[in-house]
């Protein structure tokens, strides 16, 4: 078996050869809408597409775009929780690898910037008190995190997809390239809520 991976786009993706020609903003959009935050574990389904879409409002607007992205290698690898990646060192550095060429593909910085950690942290804390079960525990991570202030209303794939490609659109000036591809899913603007 090769460690290849075919993409929804129909392009093969290796996952030890990364290249980031091979990295596509469709196949990302497409695969994070699908993509449950949570490895599923959550009252309703919530993709990985919103998440970033959201935080992608949560930080400095020189930041947004490198927020929308950051979880954008999970589109090649798949959300793995926390606590697994930590007991395999061979996807952690798959991992890095992938990530680096998508960076590099959207000529991101290999270190993104501090407040897109923070803003990953507040999606995670609104995201545990409104979709996750209920729970009596804290998480050291989110000590001295403050959630959202309304709740989350969880988008279908096909609507994560659009509104991802929209804030893509808008964040990097791609527009008129991408809507001719995109007359399959027209975009519909929405704004930016919970």
């Amino acid at each position: 078996m090769t460690p290849t991976i075919l993409l929804g786009s129909g392009r093969y993706f290796n996952l030890l050869n990364p290249r980031a020609e091979d990295v596509h903003i469709f196949d990302i959009a497409a695969a994070l809408s699908k993509l449950c935050r949570f490895t599923g574990h959550v009252r309703e389904f919530y993709s990985v597409a919103q998440h970033s879409y959201l935080a992608s409002y949560l930080v400095p607007p020189d930041y947004a775009l490198q927020a929308l992205l950051h979880d954008a290698a999970e589109a090649y690898i798949g959300d793995v929780a926390r606590p697994l990646k930590h007991l395999l060192p061979d996807y952690r550095e798959i991992e890095q690898r992938v990530e680096a060429v998508v960076f590099e593909r959207f000529h991101l910085p290999a270190v993104l910037h501090e407040s897109v950690k923070h803003a990953d942290l507040v999606m995670l804390a609104t995201e545990q008190r409104d979709l996750m079960p209920d729970h009596d525990d804290e998480w050291a991570i989110l000590r001295g995190i403050t959630p959202l202030d309304g709740p989350l209303a969880p988008r279908i794939p096909d609507v994560a997809e659009r509104i991802f490609m929209q804030r893509f659109i808008h964040l990097t000036g791609a527009g008129s390239a991408l809507h001719t591809s995109l007359t399959h899913h027209p975009i519909q603007t929405e704004t930016p809520s919970c």
